[in-house]
């Protein structure tokens, strides 16, 4: 008991520390904003912008917290793009600060940003915190560099983004979500954050390795929740941590995953058999056994290294794309227009399906133009993956700010998707400012899913899963949403897991 209480007073001491700091920082911080305002309204002449080269301007904060405790705090309220929003007003759309224990230059430009992710001429690697470092371990595909990534990047992109696949897994996607609406009709309150994980994660795994329902999914299911709860958390590797329960959770996976790959190789080369690979492992798999030529120039591909990357494939299952699912859900409820509008265009989607006794088809779901809108809108104002972490190798200047060797720096694109001057009203969920902008995925100014060499490759297909979500959703369902609200840090996260109630809509219309 007085171990406990000498730990409980501890606690207390560095909250009140915390409490100390944010807010003698908040106020400082406060007053030099206020100066700043203050200046730029007695200005009568215009100022031209310096182009001259310098690092940027900023603030490294406390010694050791830096400024974490202010972004950490932000990321709790429901703009947590204004840690970003202060410092550039104080310092400009590019400056320096110091977060989650490392000194870094935060880029708000999407010009900037845009340098980053194309990386031409290797100039930048991956630096993210010490807790995924730790987690994804030195070969993931969030880490790996050059010639590698790209290859690996390419097998998997090429297969995820293959008209069979989407072809095959159409069939697969709809089943499942029909299977998991259907189940609604008996339960009183749905929570869609968790049934949505349920759908992506079951149609992700089957196409990383074929697994299909039952004790094996569930068992993966239950230690990938394990293990991805320890991506954020503090890197202290003792028993009982939770980077350490995370750890002993992948090594459980791992074991799993290693096996099923080791039998799919020894399967392999009993057979000649080639053809259009059925999954990721086996595109992985394939490339290993390269013709004796091709072999000679590159290296296989070791289990572990197809087993620990297979793993980590599996977050958007987890993470992302059901996340956009349940806060296209969310943006929906509070905007019946737009509802209304994307339940027309599916209804009407339908009885053309029903009429002609036609299957869908991949296509048939992806050129719903309002639909595909809303899903840009969603992930826009959601911003699930809000930025990317890179190290510069050696100096560089982009538009007069330098970046000095051994720097890290976060490419922000939450503060790109939220900024006035990229998109009128950026807090109003408004699928019709897309008609406007036209087919914008390749702007500067909207990058939910990277870009650059790193751009993710299952990007198409996360539009597809959550398409026929919303044409199954809105065609089978209306509902109604209790009060919820997100929350952003560690990562993105609905506070009650969005709790809705549903009524069906009668299938004659």
């Amino acid at each position: 008991m007085e171990y406990w209480g000498i730990i409980g007073s501890l606690l207390s001491l560095f909250i009140m520390m915390g409490i100390f700091v944010g807010w003698f920082w908040h106020n400082n911080n406060n007053n030099k904003i206020k100066k700043k305002m203050k200046m730029k309204m007695k200005r009568e002449v215009v100022v031209v912008e310096k182009k001259s080269s310098g690092v940027p301007k900023g603030s490294l904060g406390w010694p050791f917290i830096g400024e974490t405790l202010d972004f950490i705090a932000c990321g709790y309220t429901s703009r947590p793009v204004s840690f970003m929003d202060k410092r550039k007003l104080l310092h400009g759309k590019v400056f320096k600060t110091h977060i989650l224990g490392t000194p870094i230059i935060v880029s708000t430009d999407p010009d900037v940003n845009k340098v980053v992710l194309q990386n031409h001429g290797n100039v930048f690697v991956p630096a993210y915190p010490k807790s995924i470092r730790e987690l994804l371990g030195e070969h993931s595909i969030l880490q790996m560099n050059g010639n590698l990534q790209k290859r690996v990047h390419a097998l998997i992109g090429g297969f995820l983004r293959s008209p069979h696949l989407k072809s095959r897994i159409t069939t697969h996607i709809e089943n499942t979500v029909k299977l998991t609406l259907g189940s609604w009709q008996h339960m009183q309150l749905i929570h869609v954050q968790e049934e949505t994980k349920k759908i992506t994660f079951e149609v992700l795994v089957n196409v990383l390795m074929s697994i299909g329902p039952g004790d094996d999914l569930k068992y993966l299911k239950r230690e990938f929740e394990e293990f991805i709860k320890g991506l954020i958390c503090l890197p202290i590797k003792f028993p009982g941590t939770r980077l350490y329960k995370s750890l002993k959770a992948k090594e459980r996976l791992l074991k799993m995953v290693k096996k099923i790959v080791e039998e799919r190789k020894l399967a392999m080369e009993k057979t000649d058999k080639k053809g259009t690979a059925k999954d990721a492992v086996e595109v992985l798999l394939r490339d290993s056994s390269s013709e004796e030529e091709e072999a000679n120039e590159k290296q296989s591909l070791p289990s572990d290294f197809i087993s620990g990357n297979i793993i980590e494939m599996m977050i958007p299952g987890e993470e992302t794309v059901p996340m956009a699912m349940t806060l296209a859900v969310k943006f929906l409820s509070h905007c019946s227009v737009a509802l209304h509008q994307l339940m027309e265009e599916n209804m009407e989607l339908k009885k053309q399906k029903m009429n002609s006794g036609e299957d869908y088809s991949w296509t048939d779901y992806l050129s719903l133009p309002f639909t595909q809108n809303v899903i840009s809108e969603t992930l826009r104002l959601a911003n699930i993956i809000n930025g990317v972490w890179r190290k510069a190798l050696k100096d560089i200047d982009i538009k007069g700010y330098l970046i000095p060797q051994g720097w890290c720096v976060l490419a922000s694109f939450i503060s790109v998707h939220m900024d006035e001057e990229n998109y009128e009203n950026p807090y109003c969920f408004d699928p019709w400012r897309w008609e406007k902008l036209g087919a914008a995925v390749n702007n500067n100014s909207f990058t939910p899913f990277g870009g650059g060499q790193r751009l993710c490759p299952g990007l198409e297909l996360s539009r597809l899963e959550i398409s026929i979500f919303l044409h199954h959703l809105t065609t089978t369902y209306r509902w109604v949403a209790e009060e919820d609200e997100i929350i952003y840090f560690p990562t993105v996260k609905m506070k009650r897991k969005l709790p809705i109630t549903v009524t069906p809509i009668c299938n004659n219309r």
